[in-house]
Formats: structure tokens, sequence, C-alpha cells
């Protein structure tokens, strides 16, 4: 049975680009490292771990590999340790332009180089010592004061972001890493970047560019002058401080930020917890209470909704869902079938989740539509709604679902993440620097739009381009945890492939047509 998880700290992964602009790469072979990549994948991730003796020093692993960087006395590097030793402990010592040099903390000297000459023998830090940092992570998430134990979040009112919110609740607590000239920017839910003194700019400026420092595992922002960004005064508001180390004030978790949907039944009104414990489609605006965090077991496919007011969807006597477990159970799981603009929802007792009469839901119906007779054939149950924008109303059993916390999105595949192809109108899916592309909704299906204000639209022959007029549909299906799946308008999913460009041609959601979100 799956365990609760609504707050997991993601690990920091990364890889490591030198003054010759090649990734840090962990062989198979030998256990040998060099630094001789253009790109970043598997084999060019690594994993940041802290200290088991809680120290300063951090530990190196190999994604692709699973051991360990080590540096021995007389400079020798490998990557073949299955546990962390001495060799194994590492310093971070963050310079002004953004860029890491790594010291061997029993050692004293520092790790770089060229191609395969890789060592960590220097006495003192030059060019061929300095390492850029490129987040290999999702970089939309949620961010944590350590301190504080309050999640960052954008107040529209006081033009500002602030760690002042015990759960990280509806759109405005996304934030998203931007990867610019070796530096990081904080990127709030509305296109806008925080500046050091606390403001919020229309793009990327200087003040709005940091150093990543780590401490203990933890994240730390430094500014173009050495101040590290912090939650400052009763309101928690994010700027710079004094403080030029970081301390516990100045230290961030990044935690995954799962989908949070709203749902709209037949009657056209939202699905709600506003007046009890009664799961009611009963409210004509969506606020809080209409919010409910979805989140999709690994292992059953099956998802839980977990409400504003702090309990999971159940199943109860007679049918009935409460928002009142605080528990994951086997009543709290609920199968999502995928019918076009519409989902239909099974509970654990075999029946589909419907919307009685005055608004309660309760999974008690055998079918989606009309059950079978003489005059009614029964309709199949994987029968999808066709991608048409005149779907008919829906039945009692399909609801309307709706991501919210994603207004600007950024997806990645199998191969990479995707981003415009260079000189053209079509998309990669293989890239090591992600593009932000912004979401719109309309009537169960999503329209995607890119720089410039071109919208996704499918060609001939599963070809899709950037560059359309008009808006497309498309549909999302939350297939896994932190991976959908998209479906044209002709049916076929959206894939990745040996050509590394975005096509339109996959059968079924799985694989290459699933992109982490």
């Amino acid at each position: 049975m799956p365990t609760n998880g609504l707050h997991q700290v993601l690990k920091i992964q990364f890889g490591l680009v030198n003054d010759a602009d090649r990734y840090l790469t962990a062989e198979s072979f030998g256990f040998k490292v060099n630094a001789s990549a253009p790109s970043l994948k598997r084999k060019q991730t690594w994993v940041l771990e802290p200290d088991p003796g809680q120290g300063a020093a951090v530990l190196l692993r190999s994604r692709h590999l699973g051991r360990y960087l080590s540096a021995q006395e007389d400079g020798r590097v490998a990557c073949e340790a299955e546990r962390p030793g001495r060799d194994c402990r590492f310093l971070v010592l963050p310079q002004p332009d953004g860029r890491w040099a790594l010291r061997s903390e029993p050692h004293g000297r520092f790790f770089g180089g060229t191609e395969d000459r890789l060592s960590c023998f220097a006495t003192a830090i030059s060019p061929a010592e300095l390492w850029t940092v490129h987040l290999a992570i999702h970089p939309q998430a949620h961010l944590l004061s350590v301190s504080r134990r309050r999640y960052v979040h954008l107040c529209p009112q006081e033009d500002e972001m602030a760690a002042d919110s015990d759960t990280p609740w509806g759109v405005g607590a996304l934030v998203t890493l931007i990867f610019q000239n070796g530096q990081y920017c904080l990127r709030a839910c509305d296109g806008r970047y925080l500046r050091s003194d606390g403001r919020l700019v229309g793009g990327p400026e200087p003040h709005a560019r940091y150093t990543l420092g780590v401490k203990a595992g933890k994240l730390a922002f430094k500014d173009r002058d050495g101040r590290y960004l912090a939650p400052g005064g009763p309101a928690g508001t994010l700027r710079a401080g004094r403080s030029t180390r970081p301390g516990k004030d100045e230290l961030f978790d990044l935690e995954e930020s799962h989908p949070q949907v709203v749902l709209v039944a037949a009657n056209h009104r939202y699905v709600s917890v506003r007046q009890g414990v009664n799961v009611s489609a009963n409210q004509d605006e969506e606020l809080h209470h209409e919010t409910f965090l979805m989140q999709i077991d690994q292992e059953t496919k099956k998802c839980t909704f977990y409400s504003s007011t702090g309990g999971y969807w159940t199943l109860v006597n007679h049918g009935g869902i409460h928002a009142t477990a605080t528990q994951v159970s086997a009543n709290t799981m609920f199968e999502v079938e995928w019918r076009g603009r519409r989902v239909a929802l099974k509970a654990s007792n075999g029946r589909y989740v419907c919307m009685k009469k005055n608004g309660q839901l309760a999974a008690t119906s055998d079918f989606v539509g009309e059950p079978p007779g003489p005059t009614h054939p029964r309709k199949a149950v994987g029968r999808q709604r066709p991608l048409s924008p005149c779907s008919p109303p829906g039945e009692d059993e399909e609801f309307i679902l709706k991501l919210i916390n994603r207004p600007i999105l950024v997806l990645r595949g199998l191969d990479g993440f995707i981003c415009h192809r260079r000189g053209s109108n079509q998309l990669d899916t293989n890239r090591s620097v992600y593009e932000v592309f912004h979401l719109s909704f309309s009537d169960g299906a999503y329209q995607i739009r890119g720089r410039g204000g071109g919208f996704w639209n499918t060609g001939s022959h599963g070809s899709v381009c950037s560059d359309g007029e008009r808006a497309e549909d498309f549909l999302f299906e939350f297939r896994e945890r932190g991976r959908l799946a998209i479906r044209a308008g002709s049916g076929k999913y959206l894939r990745g492939g040996a050509s590394g460009l975005l096509r339109a041609d996959a059968d079924t959601p799985a694989g290459v047509a699933l992109w982490e979100y």
C-alpha cells in the first residue's frame, strides 16, 4: 500500500561543466571519469549527498554507476567506491561568477582538468578547476525555508515573494528555477523574477541571478554582492539579507510539486469541501476549498485527492465520498479513466464516482452513462470522448479535470527537455537546457504557447510545430507520478525519439510518450 508523501524533498541532481564547456562523465569501463561530453545525459548526472558525519563536506554519487567520486592523495580520481570513504569527501567553494571549486577535504587539493586528464592535485584555483553547476532535476518545485518551515509563494498584493505559508497550496507556491549564464533565477508563477532587493521584475537582470550554494544537502542562493537570500520580517519577505555566509536562515529545501487540480461535474459546478466533510459539486468558483492535490501511486497508478482542509478523499458507508482520511489506504485510492475531455473515477468498491441530485459525490454507479438494457446498449468502459470543441454535456459519472499549478510548463522526456529547434519551427526533445511554455485551458483541453506567442500545432505525418496562429487543443493524461501523456487531436500521443524531434504518432501513452512536468 502506498505511503503518505505530501512533502518529498528532491535529491539535488546536477551536471558539472568545465571551462571547456564539457560535462563531467562517469564511465562504466574502469570506473574512469572524464570531461568530454557536450550535453547532459544520465552518465553526466551526479547526485549531491550530505556527509554522513554531519560535516561541511559533501559526496558526489554518479547517477549512472551508483558509485562515489573519490580523490587519492596523489591526485588520481575515479568513480568506483560503492560506499563513501574518507577520499570521497569534497568541499564546495562557490565563486563570485556562480561556478564551483571542489576541494578534497582530506587532501586539500582542487579537482579539475580537461577531457580524460582530470586530477585532484591543484594547490590553487585556476579556470581548469572551476565547474558550472547545471541542475538535472525538474526545475519546477516548491521552495521551503529551513529555518521557518514555511513555503515560499507569490504575494501579488504586496508584489513580493514570501516564506509564510504552512502548505504549498495553489498556483502561487510554484517556483521555477531558470538557468541563466551559469547562474539561477527564481521565477514566480506569473512569469516575473525575484530581485535580490525583494522586488519582482520582468526579466532575468543581473540582480535577479544567484549562485547556488550547498550546505548539509540544502540550497542557498547568493546574489552578485555576495549576500544570501533569506526570509525577513514578520511577513517572511524573500530578499538578500546581510549574511555573506549561509546559516540556517539562508537555507532552503526543494520539494516535489505534485499536480493540483479542480474538478467540474456535469452540473457545471466545482467539486468542493467548503461545506463540510462531504465532497460535493456545489460551488460556482474555484478557490482553496475547490483545489485538490493529486498524487499517483507508482505501483498501482491509482491516485489520491488531498483537500485543503487536510484530508484525503475516502470511500465511506453506502458509497459516500468524504475528505476525512488522514492516512493513505485502499479506500483513498481511485482509478482514473481518461475519456477524452472528461475523466471517470472508480473507487475501491469497483464502482464509479457519480454526482447525486444534491451535488454530493458517491461511488454507486456500475457504468459510465446509462446502464445496459434493450434501449441502452452498454457503453465501453474504455471509450474516449472525441477531441472536439463541441463536447456534449457530461454524464453524472464524468468530470472535467483541470491542472491549475502549471501556468508555465517545462517538459522533460527520456532524452532531455523540449525546446525550440534553432532556426526552425519544430521542437527538439533531447536538449539539456529547458524552455518555458505557457499553458491555457478550455473545456477539458489545453493549449500550449511558446516564445513569440506561437501555439503548438500538429501537421502532416505527425510533425509538431510551435508557430501556430490559432490554438490547437491537446489532452493531458496524468499517467504516472510526475509524468503525463499529451494526446493530439488525431488521437495520437506526443513522443520523443531517435530523430530528436517532437512528433504526434505514438499509439500508447508509455515510454518516450511520457513527459516529466
